[in-house]
């Protein structure tokens, strides 16, 4: 196991190189959150700083803890030849739609119709350790289920989605929604 600053340019091909990560927050109390990413969502805008654009989905854990407590870990993870796991450890931040920076931050990200906030996680320490009990796998390609659902979906009904299925986390917290969908 070894520990880092910030990442190297060793560290940010690999985190490239992956189709898949994890983030996983935690609020003061209630349940810790695990999600796993894909499509073209993350990207790294210095050794230090890392972005991730969140779609709409059936929750918004991630908010919540956010929200209240900023702690995050990235969590990237080699299924092919080379074994790695790459941890991310930090504090994160999130902007809505309606704020200052969305359009900048968008801007490096594919466009999603199902775009709900973008995550800044600044990053306080990367640790890589040797995922020599990752299985291997095989990617076959993107999963466009997400994509194809929003994309049917009018600005109006998603908004409404979001009210009513992620305005509130598993635990009852605030996401932040209610405040940017309403604007």
């Amino acid at each position: 196991m070894e520990q880092f600053d910030q990442l190297t340019s060793k560290h940010i091909d690999f985190i490239q190189a992956q189709q898949m990560y994890f983030v996983a927050t935690a609020g003061v109390k209630g349940r810790v959150n695990l999600s796993p990413k894909g499509l073209d969502s993350l990207t790294i805008s210095d050794p230090s700083t890392v972005h991730w654009l969140n779609l709409t989905g059936s929750g918004n854990e991630t908010a919540a803890h956010v929200l209240e407590n900023q702690r995050i870990t990235i969590m990237f993870c080699s299924f092919t030849k080379q074994p790695l796991i790459l941890r991310l450890f930090g504090s994160a931040s999130m902007i809505y739609k309606d704020q200052a920076g969305w359009d900048e931050l968008a801007g490096h990200f594919t466009e999603h119709a199902g775009s709900r906030q973008i995550f800044t996680l600044s990053v306080e320490m990367v640790q890589t350790s040797c995922g020599y009990a990752v299985p291997y796998y095989d990617f076959v390609g993107e999963r466009n289920t997400l994509n194809n659902w929003t994309d049917k979906k009018s600005t109006v009904e998603l908004e409404q989605y979001r009210q009513d299925k992620n305005a509130l986390s598993i635990d009852g917290k605030d996401t932040g929604l209610n405040r940017s969908e309403k604007s």
